[in-house]
């Protein structure tokens, strides 16, 4: 399963697709302006494309979402649909944003938990939830995001959540960074390790059952005192859930101001 990465595409024509519903109506990307009542109506829509390739990266998997594979599935040559999504990097970043835009997270001025530790926990579940119901997000590197509406719309989010922590806004942007880095890293290995289970269609469970001769054979307890010592206590019994919840809330614990 190889690793894509968003944010590849040409820069004016990524932003003018990623916010075609936030600007001026513009025409899509390749085609000619036509005058009102002249020619064909276009059959489709950006958004048609998009939600289609989400769809079938939901389905089957990331790279079922080619702009071949895409055209075939909305019944359209390959070139009729390069009239609405120029490339496979626009693509990508358009998808990646329309499913980060899925997040019901509040906009400034509606309603939100009293407490910022509860309004964070909002932004974890809804993250958890969204890499969740799309797999395939796990196979993309963001580190050059898409930036549109969905993206912005997390970022504004959490940084409205620490504003009124008394932090410094230096503070406040480098914990929501923390924040995002935490939850986002931690939501996208979750659905990896079910995007491998159901690849594979082996579980992780059964993976490690069948290299369980390590322990017995190789497992040095002299090498590996302190995974022996934990074991002895009888230690390992917290799950990768547990983890979670343990690095998150120490790590807002060290956020909120003393």
């Amino acid at each position: 399963m190889s690793e894509r990465r968003s944010g590849e595409g040409q820069p004016d024509r990524t932003l003018a697709l990623l916010w075609r519903n936030h600007s001026r109506p513009t025409v899509p990307a390749g085609e000619p302006a036509r005058k009102r009542g002249a020619g064909r109506r276009p059959s489709l829509t950006v958004d048609d494309v998009v939600e289609a390739g989400i769809q079938l990266a939901d389905e089957q998997g990331r790279a079922a979402a080619s702009m071949g594979g895409l055209a075939k599935e909305l019944g359209v040559g390959t070139m009729t649909l390069y009239t609405y999504v120029p490339s496979k990097e626009e693509l990508l970043d358009l998808m990646v944003d329309q499913v980060l835009g899925e997040r019901r997270l509040p906009a400034p001025g509606e309603p939100r938990p009293a407490d910022w530790r509860e309004q964070v926990e909002m932004y974890s579940v809804e993250t958890r939830a969204m890499f969740q119901r799309h797999l395939w997000l796990s196979q993309v590197s963001t580190i050059r995001p898409p930036v549109g509406p969905g993206m912005l719309a997390g970022r504004e989010y959490l940084l409205s959540v620490l504003l009124d922590l008394g932090l410094t806004p230096v503070e406040t942007n480098t914990a929501a960074l923390a924040i995002t880095t935490y939850v986002d890293s931690a939501a996208g290995l979750e659905a990896e390790s079910r995007l491998v289970e159901r690849t594979t269609g082996q579980t992780n469970d059964a993976w490690w059952f069948e290299r369980n001769d390590l322990w017995e054979t190789y497992f040095d307890v002299d090498r590996h005192p302190a995974m022996t010592t934990i074991w002895h206590a009888d230690g390992y019994k917290s799950t990768a859930h547990d983890a979670y919840r343990y690095g998150l809330d120490r790590l807002l614990n060290g956020i909120q101001p003393h």
